[in-house]
């Protein structure tokens, strides 16, 4: 019978492939899924596009309320989700909040579905 616990590294004659990194926690599973589910949705994805479409990756929301046929509310809550999850911040300047990327959060998204050896090669 095959030992499917073998630690990270090894392999049974039974399995030619090697785990060479470790696979997500149940923990860390649970907060990509969170990440994932706010992008997840058609909208907020746009919105998270369109911010990272604008110079140094940070449009004003009145830049990006434009592009939808939705109410300012909608968009905020929208907005909201996506700093939530912590994939962009915001700052109010004046009467408008200015909206930013944060790319080490996508980079986290992608490098946590790259397999091991492109992990291996950014790291």
């Amino acid at each position: 019978m095959p030992n499917h616990e073998l630690p990270i590294g090894e392999a049974d004659e039974d399995c030619a492939t090697r785990v060479t990194r470790e696979p997500l926690s149940a923990e860390q599973a649970t907060e990509l899924a969170r990440t994932f589910k706010a992008i997840g949705d058609p909208v907020r994805l746009r919105l998270l596009s369109l911010i990272a479409s604008h110079a140094g990756g940070e449009a004003c929301v009145c830049d990006v309320t434009e592009a939808f046929d939705l109410s300012g509310p909608t968009i905020s809550h929208h907005l909201k989700v996506l700093r939530e999850a912590g994939l962009i911040t915001g700052d109010r300047r004046g009467t408008w909040i200015y909206y930013r990327v944060r790319p080490e959060a996508l980079r986290q998204l992608s490098e946590s579905l790259l397999p091991a050896a492109e992990t291996a090669v950014t790291a």
